[in-house]
């Protein structure tokens, strides 16, 4: 069951540039059973490689915008690791529930798509981008963004995509394909500070499941990219967003459950 998720992670990210870390951890903690804070980390470390990956062919189409990996990738870089080291002073129940809160707000952004994909999709034409948007204000989203990997493990791509689109005026394909570049930057900074955070608290991680959800992730990323080039990603989305919110609920019903138990 555990493999049919890691298939779904790579699915996701090659489809929409997003969405595979809110898989990730979710199937780590409730089908592999692992620690919060080890799912956190693997986390990383799987949606980084199977991200890098997916980008690839993206990259031999030119499909990855140069300019926002600089202003929007270079900053989430630093987010995430300041992310990470906070994660160390935090409990890993509360992890989960910032996590669950996450999985809420990208749902939103999946329900609710606005002008993104209404003109971005329309023939994959790139919309103006918003003139009065200054370049330091989009260092800080990076940061935010940034700091929101490290802390929960996501990559960010729900809140990557729509910024690159509104903000940075590219085509929806190519906001994607820069997504998935900036997600495996991130997300491969913020693991290299996860494992100083897991040696703190004396936890390891599975490296052979790790590998393991990587191998399969990255073939369902490069499947999920053949497959977007044909179906419609508005009503991916959408679906995907209902998911994510019936998943945060579980989340936090276990929690309260498990809380009530002891």
């Amino acid at each position: 069951m555990s493999w049919l998720g890691a298939l779904a992670i790579g699915l996701s990210l090659g489809l929409l540039g997003s969405g595979g870390s809110v898989l990730t951890v979710p199937v780590l903690v409730f089908l592999v059973g692992q620690e919060e804070k080890v799912a956190i980390a693997g986390s990383l470390a799987v949606v980084g490689s199977i991200a890098f990956v997916g980008a690839l062919p993206f990259l031999r189409r030119r499909l990855i915008d140069g300019r926002s990996l600089v202003w929007f990738g270079l900053p989430g870089m630093a987010g995430t690791w300041c992310g990470a080291w906070l994660a160390a002073f935090v409990s890993g129940e509360l992890q989960l529930l910032v996590f669950a809160a996450v999985m809420i707000l990208a749902a939103g952004f999946m329900l609710r798509p606005v002008a993104v994909t209404a003109s971005a999709l329309a023939a994959g034409a790139p919309i103006a981008p918003d003139a009065t948007r200054a370049e330091w204000k989009i260092v800080i989203d990076g940061l935010l963004v940034g700091g929101l990997t490290g802390f929960v493990g996501v990559g960010g791509g729900f809140l990557i995509v729509p910024a690159l689109v509104l903000l940075g005026g590219l085509s929806m394909h190519r906001a994607i394909g820069t997504s998935l570049a900036i997600i495996a930057l991130k997300s491969f900074a913020g693991f290299w500070k996860y494992l100083d955070v897991l040696q703190q608290a004396d936890l390891s991680l599975d490296w052979p499941v790790l590998g393991k959800f990587t191998v399969i992730g990255i073939a369902g990323s490069l499947l999920g990219n053949r497959l977007g080039r044909s179906l419609d990603q508005r009503r991916l989305k959408q679906g995907f967003g209902v998911f994510l919110i019936l998943m945060a609920v579980f989340i936090i019903w276990h929690h309260l459950a498990a809380g009530g138990s002891q």
